[in-house]
């Protein structure tokens, strides 16, 4: 059964499968790809600013990058500005949070060979519920009033998501199609509950279309930072759990291996006794219950409340859930890379904001569309492993038969 999970010989290729294609990307490409990427992504990007806006690049990126406090770790900044790139790092850490959790839940399910495109509707499910349990029961203590929605959250996401890998499993539905779907079908939902006279409208203002605010003791501890300007709370800690555990499942369970064996070749690995439809349906739901806990984190860690808005509005490219497609890809679905990917993306979106921009430096009107710029040649140049191994595979249509011997 370890055959399943064997690498391709050199002369044969990656296997059948997208997931087991991918995984033989990774091991030609390794870390040097990624790295390549994102610097080639921020060159293009700095010709673009010289060539649009006739701004000097390198005082752009340097004025990002001190926006996104990660100048805090540099010895030599003095006190005062170590304490706006405290500040300024407390938010880009807020931002990486969700993007971590919903990077795993495009990681997990293309672990299993899936494409799991419906984060943002796992997301919004568990926000939509965590402010439901957080918002009542206000005779419950704190820390199990948190528990309780955290539990319920990162089950609504997973709840949605399973429904995909139940369609895959009995139907033969495309997890993409059926992601989508839901999407919007929670979006539309989100629309119902809090909207004018909806069961989940604030009891406060009748003509806002929002729910009500959490409880007070349903709030995240802030650990780092000003509670009051929103400093970091603990759910950066709960990613980075998620992390350990996503690792965990993967690489010391037998779940984790069967669904790894399902990837590379799910004819093998139900020939060898492995339900290829369970391990679907459970690698969409695990994948959902990540997205969820993001939603919970926000609405819990910042958010507080939860209008239509905030859900429907969501629904562009720019959005957390569909962020973590970016984050699972450029972070190679590892645990480690998820992490630095989440912390990128999360750098650039907060380095970018209009109040680190100075006119002067760059429009900080074009600062999201460089940052969509930013991230959009990311993924297209995460193509270059292709072109790696291409190139790795035609080398020996490169070397003339006659250099090569007899045994060619």
């Amino acid at each position: 059964m370890s055959d399943l999970l064997a690498t391709p010989p050199e002369g044969e290729g990656p296997g059948e499968t997208v997931a087991s294609r991918f995984a033989f990307y990774q091991q030609a490409g390794g870390i040097l790809t990624p790295v390549i990427t994102t610097v080639f992504a921020f060159f293009i990007g700095g010709l673009v600013v010289l060539l649009i806006t006739h701004k000097n690049p390198l005082s752009t990126y340097k004025a990002i990058f001190n926006g996104t406090g990660l100048n805090w770790f540099f010895p030599w900044i003095s006190h005062a500005d170590r304490i706006n790139a405290a500040y300024n790092l407390q938010s880009t850490l807020l931002l990486t949070t969700p993007l971590i959790l919903t990077g795993l839940a495009v990681a997990f399910a293309f672990r299993a060979g899936l494409f799991n495109i419906g984060g943002q509707g796992q997301y919004a499910a568990g926000s939509i519920v965590a402010v439901w349990i957080a918002s009542s029961f206000a005779g419950m203590s704190g820390l199990p009033h948190i528990l309780l929605a955290m539990l319920l959250g990162a089950l609504a996401g997973g709840a949605v998501a399973g429904i995909a890998g139940l369609l895959r499993a009995t139907a033969g539905s495309h997890e993409v199609i059926t992601t989508i779907m839901l999407n919007w079908i929670i979006f539309w939902l989100a629309g119902y509950l809090f909207g004018q006279q909806g069961p989940l409208q604030t009891s406060r203002e009748r003509s806002l279309t929002q729910s009500n605010d959490i409880a007070q003791n349903t709030h995240l501890h802030v650990f780092w930072g000003n509670p009051i300007l929103q400093g970091l709370h603990v759910g950066f800690f709960v990613a980075i759990a998620a992390l350990v555990v996503y690792w965990l499942i993967l690489n010391r369970t037998t779940l984790g291996y069967e669904i790894r064996a399902v990837a590379y070749n799910p004819e093998a690995a139900r020939y060898a006794g492995i339900s290829v439809g369970r391990c679907y349906f459970l690698a969409m739901a695990i994948s959902g219950m990540f997205a969820g806990l993001a939603g919970v984190i926000d609405v819990l860690g910042w958010k507080f409340v939860l209008s239509v808005d905030d859900v429907q509005g969501q629904a562009g490219a720019g959005a957390v859930g569909f962020l973590g497609i970016a984050v699972a890809l450029l972070g190679r679905n590892s645990a480690v890379g998820i992490f630095f990917a989440a912390l990128l993306f999360g750098a650039l979106l907060n380095g970018t904001s209009d109040r680190h921009l100075d006119p002067t430096i760059f429009p900080p009107t074009l600062a999201e569309n460089l940052t969509l710029l930013i991230q959009g040649l990311v993924l297209l140049f995460i193509g270059a492993d292709v072109l790696v191994v291409y190139l790795w595979r035609a080398r020996r249509k490169l070397v003339p038969w006659k250099l090569r011997g007899p045994a060619a």
